[in-house]
C-alpha cells in the first residue's frame, strides 16, 4: 500500500473507532515532523497558521488556493503520519471545488474541510463574517464527494452560523450537510461546554470536530471530555504559531538588547541535536552512498 493510501486509511480508521484524535496545525513542515516525533498520530495544514507563517498577515482570506495546497504538501512530504486539510471555501464555484478535492487527493491528504462561509473568509473566531445560504454548501460537499477517487479520503463540513445566528442554526446546517454526504462535521465557535453538549444530542451517530484556540470565543475544554460528547477531532489551530511567535520575539528582544544569544541557549535545541534531529546523518549517508568514488565499483 502507497503511504497516501496508508495514511488516509489510518486516519480513517482512528476517527471511525470512536477514539478522539488530537490534531495540532502545523505551520509549515518542520512544526509538522516535531509533532510527529513527539507521537501524535495526525497533524493539521489550516489557513490561519499558513496565513501567518507566510505572509505574516491574518487569516482574512488572504492565503489562497496555490499557497494552501503548497504548504500542505509540504507537510505532507515531511511526516509519515496523516495530514488532515483546511480547504477554506473551495475557492469559488463547483468547478473550483472539483478542482480541490482532486488537487488535495493527489498530494496526499487526509482530507479536507469546507465551509460556508462567503469569501473571503476569515478565522471562525473574528468578526464581521458571513455565511453563504445553506444550499451552496449542500452543492459543494455532493460535487466533493462524487469527485474524490478513493472513500478514504475524508469530507468534512464547516458552518460559522453559530457566529452568524445561532446554534439552532448551525445545527440544522449540519444536519443538512451531513445528509449531502459530509463524513464529517465541524460547528464553528460554540460558546460554552453546555453548547457541545447541546450539539452532541442534537447531532447523535455524527463524526465531529471542535476547535480550541487560545483567547477565542470557545472555551478550552480538555480532549478527555470532548470525547465523552462525541467529538473524534480536536484541533488546535494557534498554539503552534503563537508559541513560536512567543519565542522569537523573546529571543529577538534578547538579542537586541544584549548584544548576543548567548544567555538564550538553555531554550534552544543544540546544534547537534538539530542536526540529528533534521535528519542530517541521513542526508549524509546517501551522498556518501552515491559518491563518484564509489558508485565506480558498481561499473566495474
Amino acid at each position: 500500500m502507497l503511504k497516501n493510501e496508508k495514511m488516509r486509511k489510518q486516519f480513517k480508521d482512528h476517527i471511525y473507532s470512536g477514539k478522539a484524535i488530537q490534531l495540532p496545525v502545523a505551520p509549515d513542515a518542520l512544526a509538522a515532523k516535531i509533532a510527529e516525533k513527539l507521537g501524535f498520530d495526525a497533524v493539521f495544514s489550516a489557513g490561519y497558521a499558513t496565513s501567518a507563517s507566510a505572509f505574516a498577515m491574518p487569516d482574512r482570506g488572504i492565503t489562497d488556493f496555490g499557497k494552501s495546497l503548497e504548504r500542505t504538501r509540504d507537510i505532507i512530504n515531511a511526516v509519515n503520519i496523516p495530514v488532515f486539510a483546511d480547504a477554506d471555501t473551495g475557492y469559488g464555484d463547483l468547478e473550483n471545488v472539483r478542482r480541490t478535492v482532486e488537487n488535495y487527493e493527489a498530494i496526499g491528504a487526509a482530507g479536507i474541510f469546507i465551509e460556508d462561509q462567503v469569501w473571503p473568509k476569515r478565522c471562525g473566531h473574528m468578526s464581521g463574517k458571513q455565511v453563504e445560504p445553506t444550499e451552496t454548501l449542500e452543492e459543494k460537499i455532493k460535487v466533493a464527494v462524487a469527485t474524490r477517487k478513493n472513500d478514504d479520503f475524508l469530507i468534512m463540513s464547516r458552518t460559522d452560523a453559530r457566529t452568524v445566528y445561532d446554534l439552532e442554526e448551525a445545527i440544522e446546517r449540519s444536519r443538512r450537510y451531513k445528509s449531502a454526504g459530509a463524513d464529517l462535521i465541524f460547528i464553528e465557535s460554540p460558546r460554552s461546554f453546555e453548547e457541545f453538549e447541546d450539539v452532541h444530542k442534537a447531532l447523535p451517530d455524527t463524526f465531529m470536530m471542535a476547535n480550541m484556540i487560545e483567547g477565542g470565543l470557545t472555551p478550552l475544554t480538555k480532549t478527555s471530555e470532548l470525547e465523552k460528547l462525541g467529538f473524534n477531532i480536536i484541533v488546535y489551530p494557534t498554539a503552534l504559531t503563537y508559541a513560536q511567535a512567543y519565542t522569537e520575539k523573546n529571543l529577538l528582544q534578547t538579542l537586541r538588547n544584549e548584544g548576543t544569544t548567548r544567555n538564550y541557549q538553555d531554550k534552544m535545541i543544540t546544534f547537534d541535536e538539530f542536526n540529528e534531529f533534521i535528519g542530517l546523518d541521513d542526508v549524509n549517508q546517501c551522498d556518501a552512498a552515491y559518491a563518484p568514488e564509489n558508485m565506480l565499483k558498481y561499473m566495474d
